[in-house]
């Protein structure tokens, strides 16, 4: 692949949400460079960060939809991992430096037994090796310098903890787990610390999101996919901004209503109160922002601006020509 920083491209507006396979080896943020450059878009983001020894399932946000990026760090994510048993390393993962050996004796019983006990509401001690920050550093960079700070331990929740496979003879004895779990959660510490509970310690060899949020990774688009594909192809991969205020209650507004909503002005009406809603225009139907909705009063949340969402109804159009139509700003 071309390296995004030997060729400059001309930027242009994208506005939408790509699902990349995040492949192995490569950062969130390398993955998501390479993504807009081969898109050509003006500004992007991600919704949360994998590491470069995890794939999976990894949202990229362009144009517009970086405005939403943040109300997907709260949703659950679906992982498969492999922790290698026997052998604790500095970062918890391949990556580090094997800090330890030890015997794995522990029986299937034993097994099952000590999973039992991280489902459910646990505490994480968070990794030093991990991009928490401390006085505006992240953990990581203290870490490299060999610094170990005391980390206050967090609440996360493991919704469901499944034994796909395990093997605990031979030399390489592993679990190999499918995890679904709260926001926050490290991976590499729940294998660290199950390895631990085991009495053999543990690392993780291999690490897979395979959903956050509503996303899967059988919607997702590889590298090499997007890369292979001409530039109408790439935009039309793009999913819509508003998939990311999914669960959100929908409330569509006519002309006059959502141009005075677009510049920030209260609306009432007949809703519902409701903390999180997902404002549309009617003609064309198109996504204006985020709202909450207290007393009859639709009250303005995040908002894309008159030239996102003309933008996005002329990238809609050419994605779909039969269903194009007259695009008017609301």
């Amino acid at each position: 692949m071309t390296s995004p920083s030997r060729v400059r491209v001309q930027r242009r507006p994208v506005h939408g949400v790509l699902l990349l396979d995040k492949p192995l080896g490569l950062s969130s943020n390398q993955a998501l460079q390479k993504a807009k450059w081969l898109l050509r878009a003006e500004k992007a983001g991600h919704t949360g960060t994998l590491d470069p020894l995890a794939t999976g399932v990894l949202p990229l946000c362009f144009g517009a939809a970086t405005k939403f990026s943040q109300l997907h760090l709260d949703a659950d994510k679906c992982y498969e991992t492999t922790v290698r048993l026997g052998r604790t390393t500095s970062t918890c993962d391949a990556e580090g430096e094997v800090t330890g050996e030890r015997p794995v004796d522990c029986t299937p019983e034993q097994v099952h037994a000590v999973l039992a006990r991280f489902r459910g509401p646990i505490s994480q001690v968070p990794p030093m090796h991990s991009a928490l920050k401390k006085d505006g550093k992240a953990l990581y960079e203290y870490a490299r310098e060999g610094i170990v700070l005391e980390r206050e331990p967090r609440a996360v929740v493991i919704h469901a903890l499944t034994l796909l496979a395990l093997q605990l003879d031979g030399p390489e004895p592993f679990l190999r787990l499918a995890v679904q779990c709260s926001k926050g959660t490290y991976i590499r510490t729940l294998g660290a610390d199950i390895g631990a509970a085991l009495g053999c310690g543990g690392h993780l060899t291999a690490l897979r999101r395979t959903r956050t949020g509503p996303f899967e990774a059988p919607q997702c688009v590889s590298l090499q996919a997007l890369e292979a594909m001409d530039e109408a192809q790439r935009v039309s991969a793009l999913l819509p901004t508003e998939v990311l205020v999914d669960g959100h209650v929908p409330v569509t507004l006519g002309p006059e209503d959502a141009g005075r909503f677009l510049s920030g002005m209260r609306r009432r009406g007949s809703w519902a109160d409701a903390e999180a809603v997902a404002v549309f225009g009617a003609r064309p139907r198109a996504f204006l922002g985020s709202a909450h909705a207290k007393a009859g009063e639709l009250i303005p949340g995040r908002l894309l601006s008159p030239t996102e969402i003309q933008q996005t109804l002329l990238q809609t159009q050419s994605k779909s020509p039969e269903a194009s139509q007259e695009v008017t700003t609301p």
